[in-house]
């Protein structure tokens, strides 16, 4: 018999908006903010939210030290110019 999941009430508070990653035609963005999560200590949050910010996708959240890691493999990851993608490293390549 399949067990029923109770969802709890979440509760969050967008203490700060850091940035937008990207925006979509459907109006969604990709946010960088700071969050308090259920009256938590604020982490860094990655994730998708609709123009009024009612709704979001799931994402990603970070506590501050793993946010100085990430950042320092992505710096490091781009010093190297190392592509992304096999295509990106054959753009141009005409």
């Amino acid at each position: 018999m399949a067990e029923a999941r109770m969802r709890t009430q979440i509760n969050y508070e967008v203490i700060e908006n850091i940035g937008t990653l990207a925006t979509y035609k459907s109006g969604w963005r990709k946010e960088l903010n700071l969050i308090s999560w259920n009256e938590g200590k604020p982490k860094l949050d990655i994730r998708d939210w609709d123009p009024d910010h009612e709704h979001m996708s799931r994402g990603i959240t970070l506590h501050e030290s793993e946010a100085e890691i990430l950042c320092n493999l992505l710096s490091r990851r781009i010093q190297d110019r190392t592509p992304f993608l096999e295509e990106e490293a054959s753009e141009g390549e005409d």
